[in-house]
Formats: C-alpha cells, sequence, structure tokens
C-alpha cells in the first residue's frame, strides 16, 4: 500500500470516517474513496452497496476485478449518567462489541471502581463531546433525569447525525424535556428522533432490565438503519 493511501486511511480511522480500499486486481492499482466522493467513482453503485452491506470482498466490473476493502469506525455508545443502568448496560454493549464511554460530572458516581474498564470522563457533557462529537456510527443515551446534565447531552445529539437517541424518564417528565428542547430551537422532527420511554417495550423493572431493553432498541435501530441504506444503495 502507497504511504498516502495508508496515511489517509489512518486519518479516516482516527476521525471516525467510512472509507473504501479499491484495489485493482490486475495492476495492483489503489485508491482510498470516503462516501463523499463515491458519487464520482467509476464504481459508485457498487462501493455505495457494499459499504451499506459493510461487506468486503471481489467484484468484476468493465471485465476487470476489484477488491474492495470496506473500512468502518466501530459502533460506539456514548451515556450520560454513571448510574446503575449503566454499570449494567456497559458490560453487556461489550459484548455485542459496542464501545462504551460514561460521561458524568459527578466524580461521586463516575468511578473505575463503578466502572471498570469502562471509558468515564468525568466532566460536563458539552465539554465532552466538544472533543469527540457524536456521529452516524454513534448510540447516544441519556440516563440521570438531571437537565444540567443530559440537556445538553440531548442538544449535541440531536445535532448529530448519530443513528439513536434515547432518554430515560416518564411520559411526563419527557414532555417537560421536550418543551426544553423546542425551546431551544428544536422542531417536531428533530425531537422524535428521541426514543422515550426509552427501550423495548418488555415490561422490564430492574436496571439490568431496562439495560436490556435499551440495548435492543439500539441493536433493532442499528440493523433497520443499515438495511435501509442498503436498499437505498
Amino acid at each position: 500500500m502507497q504511504l498516502d493511501i495508508l496515511a489517509a486511511l489512518n486519518r479516516s480511522r482516527r476521525e471516525r470516517r467510512a472509507a473504501v480500499l479499491v484495489t485493482d486486481m490486475e495492476s495492483g492499482a489503489q485508491r482510498l474513496v470516503e462516501p463523499e466522493a463515491i458519487g464520482v467513482d467509476p464504481l459508485g453503485p457498487v462501493l455505495a452497496e457494499r459499504l451499506a452491506q459493510g461487506r468486503s470482498g471481489l467484484v468484476e466490473a468493465d471485465g476487470r476485478s476489484y477488491f474492495l476493502s470496506i473500512h468502518v469506525p466501530p459502533v460506539r455508545l456514548v451515556v450520560t449518567g454513571a448510574v446503575h443502568i449503566s454499570q449494567a448496560l456497559a458490560p453487556m454493549a461489550r459484548l455485542a462489541d459496542i464501545d462504551v464511554t460514561i460521561i458524568d460530572p459527578r466524580t461521586a458516581f463516575a468511578t473505575p471502581e463503578r466502572f471498570p474498564d469502562v471509558r468515564l470522563l468525568p466532566e460536563w457533557p458539552d465539554e465532552a463531546l466538544a472533543r469527540a462529537p457524536l456521529d452516524r456510527y454513534t448510540a447516544f443515551v441519556a440516563l440521570t433525569h438531571d437537565p444540567k446534565i443530559d440537556d445538553p447531552a440531548l442538544t449535541a445529539a440531536l445535532r448529530s447525525d448519530c443513528f439513536y437517541i434515547g432518554a430515560l424518564g416518564s411520559r411526563k417528565t419527557h414532555a417537560k424535556r421536550l418543551d426544553r428542547l423546542r425551546e431551544a430551537g428544536f422542531g417536531e422532527t428533530d425531537v422524535a428522533r428521541i426514543h422515550a420511554p426509552i427501550g423495548l417495550n418488555i415490561g422490564a423493572v430492574s436496571p439490568a432490565e431496562i439495560a436490556v431493553a435499551i440495548l435492543g432498541e439500539i441493536v433493532a435501530t442499528l440493523r433497520r438503519e443499515r438495511a435501509e441504506r442498503k436498499r437505498a444503495a
């Protein structure tokens, strides 16, 4: 692989951007194609389809063979709230190969003892998310019940293209939350992205059961979103 292509691929990985490495099997020539350039690439439709599928492999086009190596960022889960539900949710998500980050400025809760082997950011969400913005490969969950913590994070999530947004709380709590977000300038289409009550309706009661419901809804949303991208491609 040429050094400039390797550098570009590493940059895409650092910045959590998808890319397709195209290798001409006859000549060995390679090029790296990022999503915004797919429309003008000679293999555009094929690249779009394979990227939507997340599947590498050989393709034939115009009598030539190409190997498409698909590179997409790992799915991650960002949670505000180092709470009991988060303690159950984090290890479950890791079992599903989802990276987890917990954000909570309350340092009494966001401790390595309560969250072993989990990336903890004991700071305010607006500060944390300014350094690591949410993207289309990210699910966001608000679990604190504290508007001072959850609302800034929800604002960042609604301004991003993350594939899932969920918020804990009763219908009454969520109605008040929506009023605050509307006052902040978000429209009905925006706030409709928030899954609330959060999680699949499985009658969950305990923190562990609620965590199961949340993770199930995240996975269902992820698979549905990828299936829709595949159909569109």
